[in-house]
């Protein structure tokens, strides 16, 4: 890699505030050369794995793995937060971790990007939980982000198989806040759709990372998606809005996200079906198609607003 090309990483922590005092919450922040004057994205991570191993995933021989550092290289400034409970931020809390404990550590973690670098407003990606996650944010906070993009997401959950299953374990989630993971779990998320859209050596690589940080996981975002659902309206996101499918996804059922999508009210909004892809959509076969559609729609060129006929 090139001098002009070469992509810095930095640590950043802050402090979240609870009832039961703060809690240490870690960001990561990539960029090429430095990182002022640069559109910034914030990619928020899904129920079973932090934020490096989902964004910043380097696997050998294998190009442009990290999408943190594809999106540095074409210009932007990236970063990515551990959700309490997750990877290297605070564990310390007997908490389920919920989808709205995720939306308060985005407003935290927002917060002190402001301060330290300035930046005001976000393109904001999220994927599966970390898609509601993302989506819960935007609409608390809609004056931090420009614009929103749902991956693998799901509004009522109706249709969905991966959750049906899911379901019938809702009395083991309740009964603790963690649940353990191992190599074999990390391997049925990307089994349990369609055979074949991943590589083994990715997954395994993305087993790898996950592991390094993490033996168990928070129970809340999936009591959320089991027994909660809707926790969005799709009526108070009012920023452009990107939905994304993997073809082969048993957690965002078509039908559903064609009804929340109908109802956004911002007309710069698209619904993108990606062919050949289930869940995990930057460790599948076909990720590089996934940054493509997500950089189009980041870089997209503001509409000249027209007013109503």
């Amino acid at each position: 890699m090139d001098k002009a090309t070469q992509v810095t990483g930095v640590e950043h922590w802050t402090q979240k505030q609870t009832p039961d005092g703060d809690v240490r919450l870690f960001l990561w922040e990539k960029y090429v050369d430095a990182p002022e004057g640069k559109p910034a994205v914030l990619f928020v991570h899904g129920s079973s794995m932090a934020s490096q191993p989902t964004f910043d995933l380097v696997v050998p021989g294998r190009p442009e793995s990290s999408v943190m550092d594809w999106f540095a290289q074409r210009g932007f400034v990236c970063w990515t937060v551990d959700m309490e409970g997750y990877g290297r931020s605070g564990k310390e809390r007997d908490i389920y971790c919920d989808i709205a404990d995720g939306a308060y550590d985005l407003a935290a973690a927002t917060e002190y990007i402001l301060h330290a670098r300035g930046v005001r407003a976000f393109m904001v990606y999220g994927i599966s939980s970390g898609a509601l996650r993302a989506a819960l944010f935007a609409q608390r906070h809609p004056d931090r982000v420009s614009r929103l993009a749902l991956d693998a997401f799901v509004w009522t959950g109706k249709g969905a198989p991966t959750l049906e299953q899911r379901r019938k374990k809702l009395p083991e989630f309740l009964a603790t806040k963690r649940r353990p993971i191992d190599r074999a779990f990390v391997h049925s998320i990307f089994q349990r759709d369609h055979p074949d859209t991943a590589e083994p050596r990715v997954v395994d690589a993305f087993a790898d990372a996950i592991l390094a940080l993490d033996d168990s996981m928070p129970n809340g975002t999936y009591i959320d998606m089991c027994s909660k659902l809707p926790v969005v309206d799709p009526l108070r996101i009012t920023m452009p809005t990107l939905i994304l499918r993997g073809q082969y996804d048993g957690i965002a059922a078509f039908d559903d996200l064609v009804e929340f999508f109908k109802r956004l009210p911002h007309p710069d909004k698209q619904l993108s079906v990606m062919a050949g892809i289930s869940h995990a959509s930057f460790q599948q076969k076909n990720y590089l198609m996934v940054y493509h559609i997500l950089h189009a729609y980041f870089t997209q060129p503001t509409p000249a607003y027209v007013g109503p006929m």
